[in-house]
């Protein structure tokens, strides 16, 4: 796309002191009910949330019993040391999205994790957590010498 000069498919976030972070894939979204919506936008609003630390969303397309034709999107959110996960906190996190997104991006369901799973250089392990949710097994969903952390995969199994 641009003559001499590297071009990648992930969002990048240079900081003042000279990290990065790398937040995911541009072109990873969520097509719910025909609104499409980047996922690093989603985990904007989350993540600004005081009691999340980290966050994964993944949307599950409807099967045969999806009458909607909405599917379920799927929230998963690491907590800050010591916020219970309860009602309260899934109420802001519900009110957030819907208010800085869409109604249709209010998640089905919010699980609390003790992580996000991430490959060593930092990537949001999407598509291997919707394999897992969708009946992949654990050892099958991602490549464990690939991970930072793959101690948390099991917490995403159904």
């Amino acid at each position: 796309d641009y003559p001499g000069v590297w071009r990648h498919g992930d969002w990048i976030t240079f900081t003042d002191e000279g990290a990065c972070t790398i937040t995911g894939r541009s072109d990873a979204t969520l097509n719910r009910g025909g609104v499409r919506l980047g996922t690093s936008d989603f985990y904007s609003v989350v993540e600004a949330l005081p009691e999340v630390v980290d966050s994964l969303v993944v949307h599950l397309e409807g099967g045969a019993d999806d009458d909607t034709g909405m599917g379920r999107l799927v929230l998963f959110v690491s907590l800050a040391d010591g916020v219970t996960f309860d009602d309260a906190l899934r109420t802001r996190i519900n009110r957030a999205l819907r208010d800085q997104l869409s109604p249709r991006h209010v998640p089905d369901e919010i699980r609390a994790v003790p992580g996000v799973p991430r490959t060593l250089s930092g990537k949001k392990l999407e598509v291997p957590v919707k394999r897992i949710l969708t009946g992949t097994p654990v050892d099958q969903a991602a490549s464990k010498g690939s991970l930072a952390n793959p101690e948390v995969l099991t917490a995403f199994t159904p």
